[in-house]
């Protein structure tokens, strides 16, 4: 009287396959649970029974036992009670299959049989398809997701018993399948937002698009009205296209976090995330008790977008500093440890005092350069060495308002810029996580970012001048480097270098804007 199904439990953005095995003996009516099941796993002990009797099968009396096992790995989730019933079933007879062996199935069960979608199907289809199962059943709702996958046949239903009669072989039924190349060409459609809207602010545009070119961290300072969360929204529409790759690991953080919009398949756009000044710590880079991805886990392979930084709680600016960093979040508690990507492009903007106003020596009764030095203060300086470009924003005049000519639109920015990141792309070819020059590794700096003696003569001056750090230096070639290839010059030359230190201003010793 022994029943083994397949099922899967997410851990991170990654998927362990879970043995549900059920045994049934006589004697006292009981249902043991074990395998450390959180809460919602416990209770789909009563959702199972309840859906077993109103689908017209019979729950069988005495002690039935199921474990989910390996037993030391945590279980949460609304995933298992699909497997569960199937596996009482299976167990009394009810079900006569040999597809079992060969198949992964995860859904939640209503009281009248009706399967309710999940979280986490996409990571557990990949690990399926990876651990050779030939089968994954799944909620209908989360079909075109896990079909996204190939190497597995996906089987969406909405019903219990529409599992039953699949199992049998009951009826006519072929594996969903997914065009995964429609997803990329529906993103393609027209934008509502793009460059040509903003009007003046070439600088800043330029400063954008290098830093969309090397994937590098910008920092925007400018009065309120200046224009700074207009561009700051646009800045996807510049950024390369996403790769399989990279919308499969998007998809699967919003699949884990359960915000993956219904009936969306693949996340195809570049995903632009702004937090509230007010965010947490963990809400900003993942954590709780069974550990979730934060903000900047979910804007991966994207922009997060911090709006007035000095606002933001400093503690939660500081726990940013490891991910921007590294590209990832490790979170340890004391039932697991997960990891999180957060490969991002930071885009943050500030007002250059608590008025917002600039100093401004010709004005009594303005802000002082002391304000705006302890406004800039509440950042810390390791959070600002994280940021390649600092960029000053200035009012619009209003002849550039008032005028009839339109900026440049965001498809010929983009088009520089995928031109730029395919030098890059082959630049990096065999390098593991360096996919952009803002990912080089200092040593990978040394050997790439090469200066001849002009370039290094102005660098000099610069470094002494300002006393940067050893990070800020870095960044300053990795930038030289991104301005050389926009520039389509294998070379750095001065003009690139001197362009670069003029992106550190909030470096300067006494910087008044």
């Amino acid at each position: 009287m022994l029943s083994r199904v397949y099922c899967a439990s997410t851990v991170g953005v990654d998927a362990k396959i879970i043995d549900v095995e059920t045994h049934h003996t006589n004697g006292m009516v009981k249902f043991f649970l074990v395998g450390l099941p959180d809460r919602a796993v416990k209770e789909s002990r009563d959702r199972v029974e309840a859906a077993i009797r109103n689908t017209g099968s019979y729950y069988p009396l005495g002690r039935i036992t199921a474990n989910l096992a390996p037993a030391d790995l945590p279980k949460e989730g609304n995933g298992f009670d699909l497997p569960l019933a199937i596996g009482i079933l299976n167990m009394s007879g009810q079900i006569h299959t040999d597809k079992l062996d060969d198949t992964v199935m995860l859904g939640e069960l209503a009281l009248d049989g009706k399967i309710r979608p999940v979280k986490g199907v996409l990571p557990v289809a990949v690990e399926a398809a990876k651990k050779g199962f030939k089968y994954l059943v799944v909620p209908k709702e989360n079909g075109g997701e896990a079909a996204v996958v190939e190497g597995i046949g996906v089987f969406p239903f909405e019903h219990l018993n529409q599992v039953k009669d699949w199992l049998e072989n009951r009826g006519n039924i072929d594996p969903l399948k997914s065009n995964v190349q429609e997803y990329f060409h529906q993103n393609g459609k027209h934008n509502p937002l793009d460059f040509s809207d903003v009007r003046g602010q070439e600088n800043v545009k330029r400063a954008l698009e290098i830093a969309a070119a090397g994937g590098h961290n910008v920092i925007m300072v400018g009065p309120p009205g200046s224009g700074k969360t207009m561009m700051a929204r646009r800045i996807p529409t510049i950024l390369p296209p996403l790769t399989l790759e990279e919308a499969l690991e998007t998809t699967k953080i919003h699949s884990v976090s359960g915000i993956l919009e219904s009936g969306k398949a693949l996340i195809t756009k570049r995903q632009f995330r702004s937090p509230h000044h007010t965010v947490s710590d963990v809400a900003l880079v993942g954590g709780g008790s069974i550990p979730m991805p934060g903000e900047i886990s979910m804007a991966h392979n994207g922009v997060l977008f911090l709006d007035e930084l000095p606002e933001f709680k400093r503690s939660a600016l500081e726990v940013m500093r490891q991910p921007l960093e590294d590209g990832s979040v490790s979170i340890s508690r004391a039932r697991m440890s997960v990891t999180y990507p957060s490969r991002v492009m930071l885009v943050a903007s500030m007002n250059p005092s608590p008025s917002g106003d600039w100093y401004d020596p010709q004005e009594m009764n303005g802000t002082s350069s002391m304000q705006m030095q302890r406004y800039l203060s509440k950042i810390s300086g390791p959070l600002l060495d994280r940021i390649d470009l600092h960029i000053e924003v200035h009012k619009v005049s209003y002849e550039e308002l008032s005028g009839k000519a339109k900026g440049e639109s965001s498809k010929d920015i983009r088009e520089r810029v995928v031109e730029a990141r395919k030098v890059q792309s082959n630049r990096f070819m065999g390098m593991k996580g360096v996919y952009c020059n803002a990912q080089m590794s200092t040593r990978t700096v040394r050997k790439v970012c090469k200066l001849d003696d002009a370039g290094s003569s102005i660098l000099k001056k610069a470094i002494t001048s300002l006393g940067l750090s050893a990070r800020a230096y870095d960044r300053i070639l990795k930038v030289s480097r991104t301005v050389a290839d926009l520039d389509h010059s294998e070379a750095i030359k001065s003009n690139h270098v001197a362009e670069a230190i003029q992106y550190r201003s909030l470096d300067r010793e006494g910087w008044l804007g």
